[in-house]
C-alpha cells in the first residue's frame, strides 16, 4: 500500500533537510514524497532537484490549506499524509499510524504524539527525543485514544476520505482552524479521529509563523476562528475542549 506523504514548505530550507532526511531513515513502508514549494527564496527548489523527490513549484505563497490540496491532487497513494516542514519523525512512526488507522473501520484521520502542538497530542518529553520516542513506543504499545480533533502538522486519512468530505478548506489560508475543520467534517460524516498513542514525531514548531508579528497572529487566530463558527455555528476551541486562550501550534509549513 502506498502512502503519499505531502509536505508544505516556505524558505525553511535547514529544517526541510531534516524532516526529509529523517523519513528516509525512519520509513520502511512504500512511500512517495510530494514537496510543495510556496515561493521559497531560500534555494529549497535547487534542494529538491538534486534530491529527485516530487515537487510542486508555487510562485506566490498560497498558505497552508491550498498548498495542501496541490500535492493531494498529485498524489497516488492510497493512504495520505500531512506532514510540516519543521518534523523530525522517529521509528516506526508511519507503521505505527497505519496500525491505529487499521484497527476499526470507522477510524478516518490519525496523528501522532508530539511535544510541540496544542491539544491532546502534546505530551512533555524528557531526554533525547529518539530515545523518549522509543520508551513511548515500549510504554503506550497499540494504545489509541478517540478525540474530536487532531493537529495538521501530521495528518493520516486515505483517499476514501477525500472522496466523502473533500480536501482541505481554503478559505482557511495561510492556515490555523482548516485542520479543526476537517477533522469536523470527518466526524459529521460518521469517521472517528484518534492518536496514535505510541506514535512520536518531533516538531520544532513556528518555523514559518514566527515571522509573523504577535498581533498579526493574534488577527489570523480570531479570524479563522470566526470563518469556523460562521460556517458550523459552534466555537472550535470549545469542540475541541481548549481554553480559548491557549496559544495555538497547528503548523508552519507553507506561510
Amino acid at each position: 500500500m502506498l502512502t503519499s506523504i505531502i509536505i508544505p514548505t516556505y524558505n525553511a530550507l535547514p529544517l526541510l533537510r531534516e524532516t526529509i532526511d529523517s523519513i528516509r531513515k525512519h520509513t520502511k513502508e512504500l512511500y512517495e514524497l510530494i514537496v510543495v514549494d510556496n515561493g521559497s527564496t531560500d534555494g529549497t527548489l535547487d534542494y529538491l532537484k538534486q534530491q529527485q523527490i516530487i515537487t510542486i513549484s508555487l510562485p506566490v505563497n498560497t498558505g497552508f490549506p491550498a498548498a495542501c490540496n496541490w500535492g493531494l491532487r498529485l498524489s497516488r497513494g492510497e493512504r495520505l499524509l500531512i506532514l510540516n516542514n519543521d518534523v523530525v519523525v522517529t521509528a516506526e512512526w508511519l507503521s505505527r499510524l497505519h496500525r491505529a488507522y487499521d484497527r476499526d473501520a470507522s477510524i478516518g484521520i490519525v496523528g501522532p504524539m508530539t511535544n510541540y502542538a496544542s491539544g491532546r497530542q502534546q505530551i512533555k518529553t524528557t531526554g533525547h527525543y529518539e530515545e523518549f520516542a522509543a520508551r513511548l513506543r515500549a510504554k503506550q504499545d497499540g494504545k489509541w485514544e478517540k478525540v474530536n480533533r487532531i493537529v495538521g502538522f501530521c495528518m493520516l486519512f486515505s483517499r476514501t476520505l477525500i472522496l466523502k468530505i473533500g480536501m482541505l478548506d481554503e478559505q482557511f489560508s495561510p492556515g490555523h482552524f482548516e485542520d479543526d475543520d476537517y477533522c469536523y467534517r470527518a466526524n459529521r460524516a460518521g469517521y472517528r479521529v484518534v492518536i496514535a498513542k505510541d506514535a512520536f514525531v518531533y516538531h520544532h514548531g513556528s518555523a514559518s509563523f514566527g515571522s509573523y508579528a504577535e498581533d498579526e497572529i493574534k488577527q489570523l487566530l480570531e479570524r479563522n476562528r470566526q470563518l469556523f463558527m460562521n460556517k458550523w455555528g459552534i466555537d472550535p476551541l470549545k469542540l475541541s475542549g481548549e481554553d480559548i486562550k491557549e496559544e495555538r501550534h497547528e503548523h508552519s509549513g507553507a506561510s
